[in-house]
Formats: structure tokens, sequence, C-alpha cells
């Protein structure tokens, strides 16, 4: 077939399947990705010297633009189970909400709210004085600030109080916090000068004080949430910072990263420092994460010292960080689960996390049953004992005691998981060498009875 061949717009449009797109997208965008799709046939003829039948180019170009205009309509985002027992899973949202949170933003996003409007005095108010008081509650600070999450809360606190200055740290907490995102480059983009001190594995206090000098700002602890250094090391405790900060009159920032409000401990999980004890410690900052461990959303929160939280307060840099109004309605939910006293029963992350892992094999038990009456025993289907993970840059080292159900094909596990990532819901299990397993800390109310169904409608697409 030569280019003269080509189908032309009108001859598309025709096709049954393009003219039901335009009852769910405009016209003109229609006829666009028509026009699209024949000049990327077009291109590829002219490099390649491929040769389509008409009736073969037409398909070609009615499959192309009903998938591109499917995408567009609905959405690249889809729900996923997740069964990989990692319970703040970074590619796939980290934190899922509670009921009760999802139905506050629901209510708030459906209408107008005194996002910046008081009531009471009938004018102009602050977006921020939502959630400061919720805060100061739970953290005994004396003020609070909400930025749209922990690298901007940490940007801010440096722009603010340290621009064109010196900032003291360790050289074993310069963090990568994710996707490349560094420490020394925030730092760098917040106008501040960073002094690094010590060595990769251990830091003195006497390093701090031999390197203050005129110029210095801050000294700045970087909470190493999500590694370990592990052997010969040692840190400056918290306590003993402020100290030093106090005596030379430098405000000590604490970047606590996924910071956590409540003591894991009593569930086995090793001990973190909370929000409260570094402000109990005399921190005059804490940065710390809205979502992770916290349970929300993405979020930065900053408590501390109300003079410093008010100078960042009148920083022009904040506008550019503000959050809107459905990340402070689901932060002011989910706050207010913990006023309770058993946030543990009320956050999905800190349920999964205190999970009793008897409570996990009786699931898992219920679960393989009903996979081998689904799958009707045609395959290898059992309980095993798993370690999960907390996964979000926080425990590193924390493995939790849990329990899942491992199905062996008979054949690549990868083919089985590629089908499950793409049915709606998407299933996300691990993958080990022979079979697939689902874990099922992670999975949320109700998904235990879909993983069935979706594992037979995956075989049968085999």
């Amino acid at each position: 077939m030569g280019l003269k061949d080509l189908p032309s717009v009108d001859e598309v449009l025709k096709d049954a399947r393009i003219q039901s797109l335009e009852e769910v997208c405009a016209r003109n965008l229609v006829v666009q990705a028509v026009r699209d799709e024949l000049d990327v046939l077009r291109a590829e003829i002219l490099s390649t010297g491929n040769r389509w039948t008409r009736e073969e180019a037409r398909e070609r170009v009615v499959v192309e633009v009903v998938r591109r205009l499917k995408a567009l309509y609905n959405g690249s985002l889809r729900k996923v189970i997740n069964a990989t027992g990692v319970v703040l899973h970074t590619n796939l949202g980290r934190a899922p909400l509670s009921l009760e949170t999802a139905e506050h933003i629901a209510r708030l996003a459906q209408g107008y709210c005194n996002l910046e409007m008081d009531l009471e005095e009938g004018k102009r108010g602050s977006r921020y004085q939502h959630l400061e008081s919720i805060i100061l509650s739970l953290t005994g600070a004396e003020a609070a600030l909400v930025v749209n999450n922990n690298a901007a809360a940490v940007l801010l606190v440096l722009n603010t109080l340290a621009r064109e200055r010196e900032v003291i740290v360790s050289r074993g907490q310069l963090v990568e916090i994710g996707g490349s995102f560094r420490i020394p480059e925030i730092m760098a983009l917040s106008g501040a000068k960073m002094v690094e001190v010590g060595t990769t594995n251990k830091t003195y206090l006497s390093d701090f004080e031999q390197a203050v000098s005129p110029d210095t700002a801050l000294l700045l602890a970087v909470h190493t949430s999500n590694y370990r250094i592990v052997g010969f090391t040692q840190e400056v405790p918290l306590r003993e910072l402020v100290g030093l900060g106090c005596r030379l009159g430098l405000p000590v920032v604490q970047d606590l990263g996924s910071g956590c409000l409540i003591d894991l401990s009593p569930w086995g999980l090793t001990a973190e420092p909370t929000v409260q004890e570094c402000i109990k410690d005399g921190v005059d900052l804490v940065t710390f994460s809205g979502d992770k461990l916290l349970g929300g959303l993405q979020a930065g929160i900053i408590v501390g010292k109300k003079h410093l939280i008010d100078a960042m307060k009148h920083n022009h840099l904040l506008r550019a960080l503000r959050v809107d109004k459905l990340t402070i309605a689901g932060l002011e939910a989910a706050l207010g689960c913990y006023i309770t006293g058993e946030p543990q029963n009320r956050i999905p992350v800190l349920q999964m996390l205190t999970q009793d892992p008897a409570g996990l094999e009786i699931t898992a038990d219920r679960l393989c049953h009903a996979i081998r009456e689904e799958l009707q025993g045609q395959f290898d289907v059992r309980v095993v004992e798993l370690n999960d993970k907390v996964g979000g840059g926080a425990y590193p080292l924390q493995e939790l005691p849990g329990y899942g159900v491992e199905i062996a094909p008979g054949f690549d596990p990868g083919q089985l998981a590629y089908r499950l990532r793409t049915l709606e819901p998407a299933l996300l299990p691990r993958i080990k060498e022979g079979a697939i397993i689902i874990s099922v800390r992670t999975l949320q109310a109700g998904e235990v009875d879909l993983v069935p169904g979706l594992l037979r409608r995956a075989m049968e697409a085999l």
C-alpha cells in the first residue's frame, strides 16, 4: 500500500467504534486523534517501507485512537490491591486513608468550605488555623505550620532561618530521601551553606562546637529513618545538641522524616523517636511527614517555637508550598483519630503495623481455602510464614512476622503477576522463584474476598 491508499479522516470517523467515542469525548479531540494516528502510520511507512492493506491501515488507526482516547477519559490512576506485605508502599501512594478520613474529604470537596474565612468574625481567616490547634494538642509544641511535603518543610525552614548563612550537620546524616532528593541539594536550593562535620560513621558534639562560626545560623539533626549505620559508630544525642544550641544561642532543627506520634514498641517495633519526645528534648523546630507513619495525607508538618514558625509564615516561599483544602481536610480527620488515644484502631497504617500474627494466620487460612475452591485444586496453594516490611523510608531493619498464601502456577510466575497487575482492580503480589505470594497484612477491608476471583481471571487470561 502506498501513501495514497491510506484511509481518509472521514473514512475512519465513520467506524462505529470511533462514533461511540464521540458520546464521551469532544468531537474535535476525536478528529485530532485520528489525524495524529494517520500521521504516525504515514511516518512509519516512509521510514520502514512496511506495506499495509487499506483495511489493515484503517483497523490500526481505529484501535490506536480508541486506546488513546479511553486513556484520556478514564484516567490512568487505578485501584491497586496491595498484597506485597509492604505497609507504606511508596509506589502505591503510601498510607491508605481510613473510611472516615475519606468521607470527611468528600464532604468538604463537594461544595464550599471556610478554608480562609473566619465565620464568627465574617472576615478573611487563615488556612493554617484549621490544623494548628490539634497539632499543638498532640505534640505539645508552641506553634505549627503545614506545607505540601517534608522536603518542602525542610526547604522552608532553611530558607527562612539560614539563607546565605551556615547550617552545621553531621556527615553521617546527609540522607537521600527517595527519588534522588538529597539533603545537600535541598540545602543548596534553600540558599543555606552546608557545613559537614564528623565522619560517615562517627560524629561527636565537639565536631559541632568546633565548626560554629559567626556565620552559623542553626544546627541540623536529620533522623536516618530510611537506613541504619551499625558497628563502629557514634552520633550526638539530640539532648546534647540542644544543650549546645542553648549555650551558643543557636536554634536546633530536627528533620524527623517519617515522624510518628505514638510509641510503637509495645507491638514489637523498634523504638523510634516520636515528635512529642523531640519537643520535650527542647528542639526548636521539628519537621515530619503527614503520611507515612502518621497515616494521613502527603504533607510536611513543622512544629516548634512560635517566633520561628511566625517567621516562616511571612516567607513568600510559603505560598508556593502551601497545602489545599483537601489536604487540610484529610489531615484534620486523620489527626482527629489520635484524640481518642487509640489511633492503632482507626488509622489503617497503624492497624496493619500492630496486627497480631495469630490473626494474620487465621486470615491466610481462610484465603487459602477460598483460593483452592476458586481454582478448583488445579495449582499448589498453601499458607506460608512471611517477613513483612514497614516501608516508606521507616524502620529499615524491621521485619514484621506475618502470613500469606503461596500459589505455584507451574510456569513463570512473572506471567501471572503481569496478568494480575493489568486487571481491574489490579493486584500486586510478591514474586518468588516458581510462585507468587499474597501477603494478607496489607489487604484492606473486603479485599480478601476479591483475591480468589482475580486469581481465576488472571489464570484464564494466560
